[in-house]
Order: structure tokens, then C-alpha cells, then sequence
């Protein structure tokens, strides 16, 4: 029989052992082993506990911070003949996003409604359904008629205090307009049936404790990745009673903490596991709910230190609804999710509880096998030197994995100084790992290549690896687009550097010899630093044919200083559409900016569109108009906007006819308006959303 808890979280006995101010170690042959019993687990998770509140107290008190997180050929009649999606780092793997198109439909989520637009054919665009969504829905999937959708629903523990949350009297935290920022965090998955797109309705809703950190879909199997933090017993206070004469005796306020720190203690031995973490529930198509438990052999425990919290893939496959949700669980923090069609990475950050000269920034690397689309199995683990800057750093080639870092290191600064002060030495290295037996059974990820240094004192700002070629950009002053030769695993080459002013935040091959990029122009000034008053949002397109001669052959500057464009830090937003090889890509990204001297009111001046360019290795960048919707943002607006609610530009989607015109969506919170090309400034059709609550 399998016995079901609301909390499974371990951590390194050696960990518990170590002295409360002794900074924790790296632990260089990471592993999880899956937890032995439930009694086990309860020890772990309160040494844990103990550990990580006697290191916020010793460090200065106060209340512990609580965390938030290709293109398509349909088959149907009267379908466009191509079409652009969701712009994904792996082909077959898609992602999360809050909005989602296939030809015909567009799918929004603005608020907390779900919009259904029917969008095909371009001049009957038109607003066809709508579904409230519990909770701050963030993103989503598609998949035939069902959507997937990701939302936050916010609790209260009883007395608002920090104890356990989804308990007896734990309230939904009413929201306010402008959003929630504390409480806990519950993740809920509803699975929408879109097939009458006049009528979407639920058929499917899963709570899941914790917040959602990213998702992935491969055919009919979804991964989301939750974190959560715990809940801290009620009883818990973080600082000593307010007493002034405890300020003026250092020794007094010290004996008071280290008396509060043993009373924290006594509570937390005495608190059960099923207090830390709630349990999670499942809606029926009656209505009636079902709990959703974690059962001890769900859950691994890291012999790495890691930070008192859950990581959780949970595996929902819409072929078998029935079925519910699966879940392997690790402590620590989730970090950073990287996928292929059959393995799910996640890199977590070693925690280094006290910060001492001579200190690393460290990965844990942790692999599990997705192939089969109910389950996800762990394989094994690795670590490597440094912060993962995004999953672009992360990428599986012919079972090596790359993984580009930035590395700090903790250094003297200056020395002798009481209390000790330091200074940061910042870089970036390339590590190459491998599947390996390891010694004591199982699998690890081992280190059999490196970079040890990229670029000294300087950070990535974006990566893409093509097959056996990587390219990185790093920043400080100007920017180095550095090309890599990764033929040989075990001994990773860099090859050269071209240098600019300014620095890309993403890199999009447009074929197997070029990259175009997005990024920021920064003209230097005479002592050769950065001019932020002439910056500008820049394309490129760089030539990699050769790698020890990388060339930008084309540049287009947009937009004044101001400028800016949510694709500069999320490639959602960068559509890059090329339904025919033989002919130039188009690209379009969302765009604002703003006119000087603005006109009153002061939002009329704001610039919203989504901006439309030609790109070819050959003949560069040109720009092919935009398509806005400021007469939108200015009908609706009152300068008063939410955070979720931002009626300017946001995404955009590209179809082509079989006759071979191509139309152009620019989709915003507040509705979706299209046009063809090269006719942007002549609208066809506007579904406009009505503002939710």
C-alpha cells in the first residue's frame, strides 16, 4: 500500500551535521536517491529547517522572503497554407505562452479570461468565445481542442500569519486589480475543451501545490515544473520582542537571539510533516474533488546542499485525462528548465547558506527520462561552475550537454577588513557533460570537457548552439559575439570573437550559416564607454559560415532611444516566419516607443505596434511597415494599468494563403487586429477583449 503525504522534502545528512555558520560545501558527484521512509523524511525536513532558520537569524533576522514565477501546415479546409507558432528553442517541443494560435484560432489570456478568436480568413477575424480562469492565469498549450492552462491561485494561511496554508480556515486571497504579491502559491492546470470555440469549457482542473516555473509539451504529453516554499510553522518568530535595551548590549541581543533560535527549534521538531507543504486536489467532471498526495517513493533527496523548498515535474497526458497528474519531486529550488523530445533538465544553484572568501557560484545538473509521456524517470546528475543564465545556455547534442555559465567568485576586498567585505570577480565558462556509470551505481553527468573562460569579467547576454558550433555574447562595455568549435566534446575550442558596441540578448539561426539577433546598439563615448542617451534597439544579421572570421553583414536601428520590445527578453515574442526557403524570412516583433515632445494626456505620445522586416542573408534587413493598435490603447485607456493588463502590442502571428499573400496579427492584452502585407496601415478586422476584473 502507498502511504500519501502532504510534504516529502529531504536534504544531505552530512549537510545537517555541519556547523550552523560553516558555509555549506560543494558537492562535486551530486546524486538523488529516492526517499527511503516517510520517518526519515520528517528528520530530514526538520534539520533542514533548523539549519536554514538559525543561518536567517545569525545573518540579521527578519521574516523569510516568500516566493512568488516552427511553423504549421494544417490539413483542415479553408486553413491558411502556412502559418507561424510559437517561437521554441527545440523543434517537437513546445512551450508555454499566453498566447496560442493554429491557422484558424487565436487564443489569448488576458486577466484572468481566456479569449477565443476565430482568425481565418483574415477579414472575419472575430471575438468567438470566452472562459474565466480561477486564479492569474500566466500561459498555455494547445493541442488539438484542448488548451492547457497554467494559473496561480493565491491562499492566505488562517491569521495571515506565515503558518500552513489550504488548511483548516485558509481563505483564497482576494485579489486586488492590480495582482496578488504574497500568500502561497497554488499551481492549477486546467484542461479546456475548445471544440465549440463559441463555448470553451473546463474539462479538467488539478491544484497542485506550489507555482508554476515552466512547462513543456511534446505531442500529448505536458511537463510543468512547480517550485514551492514552505510553510513555516505559525509559532516561528524571525526577530526577538521589540526591547530597546537589547540595541545598546550587544552580548543581550545576541543571548536573545540564540534563545529565540532554540525555541524556533523545539517548534519545528514538534511540527508534523503534513504542516509543511499542503496537499493538492483534483475537480471531477461532477464537481466533486478528489485529493492529490505525494507518496514517498515520488520523492529524491539531493546529497547536494540545496535550499529548503520543493521542485516538482508533474506529468499530465491529455491522451488519458482519467489518469490525473504524476510527480517527481526534489528539494531546493526548481532553476532553470531545459527539454529535448526525451529528456527534461533542471538546473538548481548550489545554496551557499554563508559567504566566505574564496566561494563559487556552483550548478546541479539533474536529468530525467520523459519518453514515456506519463512519467518522468530520473537518470542522474552533474554539476558545473557558475549561474545558468537561461535555458539558451543549456543544449543537448548526441547525448553531451553543453551548458554555458556565468561564474562569480567571492574574493577579499579590502583585506583585513572587520566585518569582512568582498568584491565580486565576474566571468563565463563553457562545461561539457556526459552520461557516466557511477562508481557506487546508477548514472551521473560527468564533466569531460571545459572552457574555463569565455570572457574574463564579463556576463553571457545570449546563447544558441547550432549541431557542433556554439556562439555566446557577453557584455561589459562592448560586446563580443564569441564562436565556438564543440566537434570534439572533450576538448571545446573557441575559435574568435567579434566585437561591438552594444550587446544581443537572443540569437535566431536563419539557416545553417547566419544568425539574426536582437539586441541594443551602444555607441561608445570618447573614454570608451557606453553611451546610454544614443541607445537604440538594433537587428543584426552575423555571418558564422566561417568561424574564425564571424561578420555582422547587416544592421537596422529602430525606434528613438526610448524603444524597446518585449522580444529584447523573451523569444516568444520574436516571430520568425519562413514558410518558403527560396525566398527572404520575415521577422516581427512587438514594438513600443514614445513621441517627444508627447502630446496630452501623456499616453497618446506612446507608440504600440508590432514592427514588420525582411530578412535575407543577402540582401539584409528591411523594414516592411507596422501594424498598431494605438487607437486601442487610447480608446481604453486611462494611464491606470494593472500589471497583467498592458493593451499595447505583445505578440503577433503570421499565415499565408494559398495564393501566397501573408497577414500579419498583432495580438495585445486588449484584442487582436490584422492586415495584410505589404498594407499594414489598412486593418481588415479587430476582435477587440473586454477589460476583465
Amino acid at each position: 500500500m502507498r502511504t500519501y503525504i502532504p510534504l516529502l522534502l529531504g536534504l544531505l545528512a552530512a549537510c545537517s551535521r555541519q556547523d550552523p555558520g560553516a558555509p555549506a560545501m560543494i558537492q562535486t558527484r551530486v546524486k538523488l536517491a529516492r526517499a527511503a521512509s516517510c520517518e526519515s523524511l520528517t528528520r530530514q525536513v526538520q534539520d533542514t529547517a533548523v539549519r536554514q532558520m538559525r543561518f536567517e537569524m545569525d545573518r540579521g533576522g527578519g521574516v523569510y522572503a516568500v516566493p512568488g514565477a516552427a511553423n504549421g501546415t494544417p490539413t483542415a479546409a479553408g486553413a491558411p497554407a502556412s502559418y507561424s507558432t510559437t517561437n521554441t528553442q527545440v523543434a517537437g517541443v513546445d512551450e508555454a505562452d499566453f498566447m496560442k494560435n493554429d491557422g484558424t484560432r487565436i487564443f489569448v489570456l488576458s486577466g484572468r479570461t481566456l479569449f477565443a478568436a476565430a482568425s481565418w480568413p483574415p477579414q472575419d477575424l472575430a471575438l468567438a468565445g470566452k472562459l474565466e480562469i480561477e486564479g492569474w492565469p500566466s500561459s498555455m498549450f494547445l493541442e488539438g481542442n484542448q488548451l492547457v492552462v497554467f494559473s496561480n491561485v493565491w491562499t492566505v494561511p488562517p491569521g495571515g500569519g506565515m503558518g500552513p496554508g489550504m488548511g483548516a480556515g485558509a481563505t483564497v486571497l482576494p485579489c486586488p486589480s492590480a495582482g496578488c504579491y504574497w500568500g502561497w502559491a497554488t499551481a492549477k492546470i486546467t484542461v479546456v475543451d475548445v471544440t465549440d470555440l463559441a463555448a470553451p469549457r473546463a474539462a479538467s482542473e488539478v491544484y497542485l501545490s506550489g507555482y508554476s516555473t515552466g512547462a513543456r509539451r511534446v505531442g500529448s504529453s505536458v511537463r510543468l515544473v512547480l517550485g514551492d516554499s514552505v510553510r513555516w510553522p505559525e509559532a516561528i518568530r524571525w526577530w526577538p520582542q521589540y526591547d530597546p535595551a537589547l540595541y545598546q548590549d550587544k552580548d543581550k541581543l545576541a543571548a536573545a537571539i540564540a534563545a529565540l533560535e532554540d525555541a524556533n527549534e523545539a517548534i519545528i521538531r514538534a511540527t508534523p510533516l503534513e504542516s509543511w507543504f499542503p496537499q493538492g486536489k483534483r475537480r471531477l467532471a461532477d464537481g466533486s474533488e478528489i485529493d492529490v498526495g505525494y507518496s514517498c517513493g515520488d520523492f529524491y533527496l539531493s546529497n547536494a546542499p540545496e535550499r529548503l523548498g520543493l521542485a516538482t515535474i508533474a506529468t499530465l497526458d491529455l491522451a488519458h485525462l482519467e489518469a490525473g497528474v504524476s510527480r517527481a519531486s526534489i528539494v531546493g529550488e526548481p532553476g532553470v528548465l531545459y527539454a529535448t523530445a526525451d529528456r527534461l533538465y533542471l538546473a538548481t544553484p548550489h545554496w551557499w547558506w554563508w559567504p566566505v572568501a574564496g566561494q563559487r557560484d556552483w550548478t546541479y545538473v539533474h536529468a530525467f527520462d520523459i519518453s514515456d509521456p506519463a512519467d518522468a524517470r530520473y537518470i542522474g546528475s552533474g554539476g558545473v561552475e557558475g549561474n545558468v543564465p537561461d535555458q539558451f545556455a543549456l543544449d543537448e547534442q548526441d547525448g553531451y550537454l553543453r551548458v554555458a555559465t556565468n561564474t562569480v567568485t567571492l574574493a577579499p576586498d579590502p583585506a583585513g577588513a572587520n566585518p569582512p567585505a568582498f568584491r565580486f570577480q565576474l566571468g563565463s565558462r563553457l562545461s561539457v557533460l556526459a552520461p557516466q556509470p557511477a562508481p557506487d551505481g546508477g548514472t551521473t553527468l560527468a564533466l569531460i570537457g571545459e572552457l574555463p573562460e569565455l570572457e574574463a569579467g564579463e556576463r553571457l547576454m545570449a546563447t544558441r548552439f547550432l549541431g557542433d558550433r556554439g556562439f555566446a555574447v557577453t557584455f561589459r562595455y562592448v560586446d563580443p559575439l564569441v564562436t565556438l568549435d564543440l566537434r570534439d566534446p572533450a576538448h571545446p575550442r573557441k575559435v574568435a570573437e567579434l566585437t561591438l558596441p552594444g550587446f544581443s540578448t537572443y540569437l535566431q539561426p536563419i539557416d545553417s550559416n547566419h544568425l539574426l539577433a536582437i539586441g541594443v546598439d551602444l555607441p561608445l563615448t570618447s573614454d570608451g564607454r557606453p553611451d546610454w542617451s544614443r541607445r537604440a534597439l538594433e537587428l543584426s544579421v552575423f555571418d558564422v559560415s566561417d568561424l574564425a572570421k564571424p561578420a555582422r553583414t547587416a544592421q537596422a536601428l529602430v525606434g528613438t532611444a526610448w524603444a524597446y520590445s518585449e522580444a529584447l527578453w523573451d523569444h516568444h515574442a520574436f516571430n520568425w516566419y519562413r514558410p518558403d526557403a527560396a525566398k527572404p524570412g520575415l521577422l516581427a516583433i512587438p514594438f513600443s516607443d514614445w513621441i517627444e515632445p508627447a502630446p496630452s494626456p501623456w499616453w497618446t505620445g506612446f507608440v504600440s505596434d508590432v514592427r514588420v522586416f525582411s530578412v535575407d542573408a543577402a540582401s539584409g534587413i528591411t523594414p516592411l511597415g507596422s501594424l498598431g493598435m494605438g487607437d486601442v490603447y487610447i480608446q481604453q485607456g486611462t494611464g491606470q494599468w494593472t500589471w497583467w493588463y498592458r493593451p499595447w502590442v505583445r505578440r503577433s502571428v503570421m499565415s499565408t494563403d494559398q495564393a501566397g499573400t501573408t497577414f500579419v496579427y498583432a495580438v495585445s492584452d486588449a484584442g487582436v487586429r490584422v492586415a495584410a502585407l505589404p498594407r499594414l496601415d489598412l486593418p481588415l478586422a479587430t476582435a477587440l477583449f473586454a477589460k476583465g476584473p
